[in-house]
């Protein structure tokens, strides 16, 4: 008898060891680990042509227009939102821009101009549809010849792009952001594409920017005023402010001005093409440069990327600062860079 209860105590202290280590077991599986309970940072997702935090979609596919810079054109539509404006010239001292829009879509575009051959072969540094009215000569062969794609007014005047009755031609001819996807549409061009990101600074290095302070700068495409654009450091807001002679550079329809985080200033080789003065540009060599950022003034060089114009210095690439990029392209850099300080401004 003394012996089944003992054997008897036994099993009954087995039993309820085990029950006891299912339940711990049990309860073990059911709590979260401790790196469960950590919360998880999402990874923000940054603009490839800005570096700023994304608003939209990063695959967005970047559109480039050509856009007017004849004084009758101005102010112009649409250039506050663009990622990066090319700055070049189009027939005697007149300039015109080639606006890439990627981050934002504004909602209205314009005065559209006639294409350039250059301002193509910059657009496919970005794999962008090419908006434009009208078009040179070369410009129409090398889009027609390598099958790139493009919207020209020449073919939507009065659907896609419609003409402001406050101006005059050839400085009226708009397009909405709207319109270019309904063409893009129904031209079966794709609208997405996997853009291939810029270098930018982190905050770190935005800091430690070294080069020659220079709060104002001027470029000079001509002797007269209107050809004379100015870059003011706002250091309030960390940003350059741009004026053609003392105008500010602003929007037409919100009045909000141009600000610009990057100006680049790149000397390439230019010759004429014809007796309407058109030109070729030499944007594949590389030369020299003058790189403004944060209110500091850099000479570097160019090179160019995968069509894509890029600072350099000592070989290797100079990252931007994150934001708004404008490229000043100019024949003679000596001749159309000036401190604005060395004027006496």
């Amino acid at each position: 008898m003394k012996r089944t209860l003992i054997l008897f105590t036994m099993l009954f202290f087995v039993f309820i060891t085990a029950c006891t280590n299912e339940k711990e077991k049990e309860k073990t599986n059911d709590e979260p680990s401790s790196s469960e309970n950590q919360p998880v940072e999402k990874e923000t997702a940054v603009s490839p042509l800005t570096g700023n935090a994304a608003t939209g979609s990063i695959d967005s596919r970047p559109i480039a227009v050509t856009i007017n810079n004849h004084p009758k054109a101005r102010p112009q539509s649409g250039l506050n939102k663009a990622d990066i404006v090319y700055e070049a010239l189009a027939e005697g001292t007149i300039t015109r821009f080639l606006a890439i829009y990627q981050s934002e879509k504004p909602k209205i575009i314009g005065p559209v101009r006639s294409a350039r051959e250059y301002f193509v072969d910059l657009s496919k540094g970005y794999e962008a549809i090419y908006i434009s009215h009208g078009w040179s000569p070369t410009a129409k062969e090398m889009l027609e010849s390598e099958h790139l794609d493009y919207l020209n007014g020449l073919f939507y005047d009065g659907t896609l792009f419609w003409r402001d009755s406050t101006r005059k031609a050839p400085h009226n001819s708009y397009i909405s952001f709207e319109n270019v996807v309904k063409g893009a549409k129904e031209n079966g061009y794709s609208m997405t594409k996997e853009v291939a990101p810029l270098p930018f600074l982190s905050d770190e290095e935005i800091s430690s920017i070294s080069g020659e302070e220079m709060l104002e700068a001027v470029v000079s495409y001509g002797s007269k005023p209107e050809w004379r654009i100015k870059y003011v450091f706002d250091q309030q807001l960390g940003r350059y402010k741009r004026y053609s002679g003392d105008e500010l550079t602003v929007d037409r329809e919100t009045e909000e001005p141009v600000l610009l985080d990057n100006i680049f200033i790149v000397q390439t080789d230019h010759r004429f093409l014809d007796d309407y003065g058109r030109r070729t540009i030499d944007l594949n060599s590389g030369g020299e440069g003058i790189l403004l950022q944060k209110g500091m003034m850099k000479r570097v060089d160019w090179k160019n990327v995968n069509g894509r114009i890029l600072p350099y210095e000592n070989e290797e690439q100079v990252k931007l600062v994150p934001g708004h990029t404008w490229i000043n392209i100019v024949p003679d850099l000596d001749k159309a860079f000036q401190n604005s300080a060395e004027k006496g401004e």
